[in-house]
């Protein structure tokens, strides 16, 4: 029977190959026939010698994935890879020798490198045997051995690579539940704590609980974070925005907030939620404290949820600020469980520590009745667990070395180090951008990017639109085309209307930044003078 079949593929492929000449220069038409006449002649899969329909199309996949869009790994990103490989191929091939990734915050991805004490932790739970060898003693610090027995007597069985408690693991949630209290001076229960693969999972976590249809809409900044507008559309959600005030700093006005409120309520649309992400992406401000009071009483009045996105609260850069989190401020002004609903991310992903591929986070939820946490409970047991390894980072980066601690001093060291850095490189950057004829550019008070303005010339706008291209999104291709400096389109985070910008990070190391600010400088008064109307 085997031979039987083989000397049939065998002679169906032989007919095939004399009408080769006919299908020669349609490869995908001669794939087809071999497929339809391979499948016709076997009756696998029926007796119709029409080529098959796609299983999947563009047209037939979920429209909610069509009409997401996730800005800073989009368009000129892929360009900018593409790049990369030619360089690699064809040296020389370019008026650069390397790209410079400055559209995302991934710090360890440009440099930096990571805290030595987080690192020894993990490499300790991770391959245990080197807790009892005698050298391990000479090649980790003390502080780091003990809390690896620490966090390994938490773990059932002491074991990274099993599943934990779908909230996390419980001594974990303790250790960050005190970090919490230490930082807010307001008590913090590791029972509201929800440990994630960083702080995406958690957002896309709520959006999924509050949206129910299109008429259920979230407040979100504009400029905001494209998670955002990304997870509200996956979800089936309306975005509904407030524009941040770009002349006063990116300040966030609650009358904007009531603006916006009213009209979308307006047009049927429930809100849900507000977000607030402080300090800001891709803004860079730093709310103050009497703001953040006025947003915390709006939300209540509202019956809003209020979504904090504090993700870069060990990023501030300016003394005259200070970062205060959503859950500190309403505690402080004596609201508590029964007065509002508040969630509050943080991740490792960002502040001095940069561990973005570790996958490390938290969410904690406070003001939510027992059946609507159990309802939140059961989405995260879906997912199982977050990473073991992001949970145990996420719990030193809650608990770092104290003073007394043998890599106290070290540790200090490197997050002094590493948040100074990124302080000179964000003044750098902007009193750079400030300098550009037509550009202006907003203090850097936290974060890790800049939001600069751009007053494009009419004869670059009218060029965009010829390329059907958004003009920030050309301008932005053409810096990467000309020096290797890969930036984010603005129109990719929302802008006022007419207005133009780009994000760009102040990540790339120190020695960087004068490459950067001299081909940025070069390429914009090339821009501008091809341009000029």
């Amino acid at each position: 029977m085997r031979r039987f079949v083989i000397r049939r593929v065998r002679s169906l492929l032989d007919r095939s190959n004399q009408h080769h000449h006919h299908y020669k220069n349609n490869p995908f038409l001669l794939s087809s026939q071999y497929q339809s006449r391979f499948l016709s002649s076997t009756s696998v899969l029926g007796s119709s010698s029409s080529p098959m329909a796609p299983a999947v199309t563009v047209d037939t996949i979920n429209p909610k994935v069509l009409k997401c869009e996730y800005a800073v790994r989009g368009e000129i990103v892929t360009l900018a890879q593409r790049l990369q490989q030619d360089l690699k191929d064809n040296p020389g091939s370019h008026p650069f020798d390397e790209i410079l990734y400055c559209n995302i915050g991934n710090p360890q991805s440009l440099g930096q490198q990571p805290i030595t004490f987080f690192r020894e932790v993990l490499a300790l739970c991770d391959h245990t045997p080197i807790l009892d060898k005698s050298e391990t003693q000479g090649l980790f610090s003390t502080d780091a051995i003990a809390r690896a027995w620490q966090i390994l007597d938490q773990i059932p069985g002491g074991a990274t690579g099993a599943y934990s408690h779908s909230q996390g693991i419980k001594g974990l949630r303790d250790t960050i539940a005190a970090g919490i209290e230490a930082r807010d001076g307001f008590p913090a229960d590791p029972n509201d704590i929800f440990l994630t693969d960083g702080a995406s999972v958690g957002v896309h976590m709520m959006m999924q609980l509050l949206i129910r249809s299109e008429k259920d809409g979230i407040l979100c900044p504009i400029p905001q974070y494209p998670l955002y507008s990304a997870s509200i559309a996956l979800h089936g959600g309306t975005l509904v925005p407030y524009y941040l005030d770009e002349a006063a700093g990116w300040g966030l006005e609650i009358s904007e907030l009531k603006k916006q409120l009213e009209d979308a309520r307006a047009k049927g649309i429930t809100v849900r939620a507000l977000c607030v992400i402080n300090p800001g992406n891709p803004t860079g401000q730093v709310l103050a404290e009497e703001n953040l009071r006025e947003i915390v009483e709006f939300s209540k009045q509202e019956g809003l949820v209020l979504l904090a996105d504090e993700v870069y609260q060990e990023n501030v850069y300016v003394p005259e600020k200070s970062f205060h989190s959503l859950k500190k401020v309403s505690r402080s002004m004596g609201y508590g469980e029964e007065d509002i609903s508040l969630v509050s991310f943080q991740s490792v992903s960002k502040g001095y520590y940069g561990e973005c591929g570790k996958r490390g986070g938290y969410m904690e939820i406070t003001g939510f009745s027992p059946d609507v946490r159990e309802q939140i409970y059961k989405v995260a047991s879906v997912n199982l667990c977050s990473n073991i390894t992001g949970q145990i980072l996420a719990s030193l980066v809650m608990s770092p070395p104290k003073v007394g601690d043998e890599s106290y001093d070290c540790y200090c060291a490197e997050r002094d180090g590493i948040l100074s850095s990124l302080a000179r490189r964000a003044k750098t950057l902007e009193d750079a951008l400030n300098s550009l004829e037509g550009v202006t550019c907003n203090k850097a008070e936290g974060a890790m990017y800049l939001f600069p303005r751009v007053q494009l010339p009419q004869k670059a706008i009218k060029a965009a639109e010829a390329a059907n291209s958004a003009p920030d999104a050309f301008y932005c291709r053409h810096l990467l085309n000309a020096t290797g400096i890969v930036v984010v389109p603005g129109s990719g985070f929302g802008q006022v209307p007419g207005t133009w910008h780009f994000r760009c990070t102040i990540l790339p190391q120190e020695d960087k930044i004068p490459a950067i600010v001299s081909r940025l400088t070069d390429f914009h008064k090339k821009f501008m003078d091809e341009y000029r109307d």
